[in-house]
């Protein structure tokens, strides 16, 4: 069982002080009757409706967001543009990037409010998979692939930070590179500071996949949709196998 005020406002009807004055105004029905206490109970199981409108309640919200350069993987920021402010409608107020994109780095993110599964897909214990696509400047090696295989020393000369092995596949080999990287950790700027650590700059960085879940080319940078539900489907199926 759920308050009525939380119900409405988890699903994006407003903030707890909106949806409390829509309730004591009478705007709100539960299973045809007008309701005017904020603290009354619900389920899932109830018809709950507001300005006329049917609200379904979803417990867990899955998106999958193409995220554009220039925006922060942040639930808010004071100046920069955020991931969720990307996310439009009548959104919930809970949801977060499950995971980080540095600022400048495109790709697939994920926008949720399933805080377990996040933890789980990010957590290094579990092994998750992180595929990249990288140009960097400079001619990629096989000596560079079976490092990256060793795994890089990416700590500054008084403090070693070692990654854990990572498969690198050469697309494109000269004066500037494509690779593609796959790493199962999330250390600050890590795929960076792994080609800086062998003597390369990364000058363009996208995520293309994790885990099971792989970006959707159809959308550009900056939109987003529903997580289908053989995605959701994969991606628990990620979980219990990492």
């Amino acid at each position: 069982m759920i308050r009525l005020d939380k119900y409405l406002a988890d699903m994006g009807i407003g903030t707890r002080q909106e949806v409390k004055r829509r309730i004591r105004q009478g705007k709100v029905t539960v299973d045809g009757t007008v309701v005017r206490s904020p603290e009354y109970k619900v389920d899932e199981e109830c018809t709950v409706c507001c300005d006329g409108g049917r609200v379904c309640y979803e417990a867990f919200e899955y998106y999958m967001l193409n995220k554009p350069a220039g925006v922060v993987s942040a639930t808010e920021d004071r100046t920069e543009k955020t991931v969720i402010d990307l996310i439009g409608g009548q959104r919930r107020k809970d949801l977060f990037p499950a995971g980080r994109l540095d600022k400048d780095t495109e790709g697939l993110l994920l926008i949720t409010n399933d805080g377990a599964l996040a933890h789980r897909l990010l957590s290094p214990k579990k092994h998750v998979d992180k595929m990249y696509y990288v140009r960097v400047k400079g001619a990629v090696t096989e000596e560079d692939v079976h490092a990256m295989a060793e795994g890089i020393n990416i700590g500054s000369s008084a403090l070693e930070e070692w990654t854990k092995p990572a498969v690198l596949d050469i697309i494109s080999s000269g004066r500037e590179s494509a690779v593609r990287l796959t790493i199962q950790e999330g250390k600050y700027h890590q795929v960076k500071r792994m080609f800086l650590a062998r003597g390369k700059e990364v000058t363009y960085l996208k995520r293309e996949r994790m885990g099971a879940l792989a970006l959707d080319e159809s959308l550009q940078p900056g939109e987003y949709r529903r997580l289908t539900e053989e995605e959701l489907k994969d991606l628990y199926e990620t979980d219990r196998h990492a």
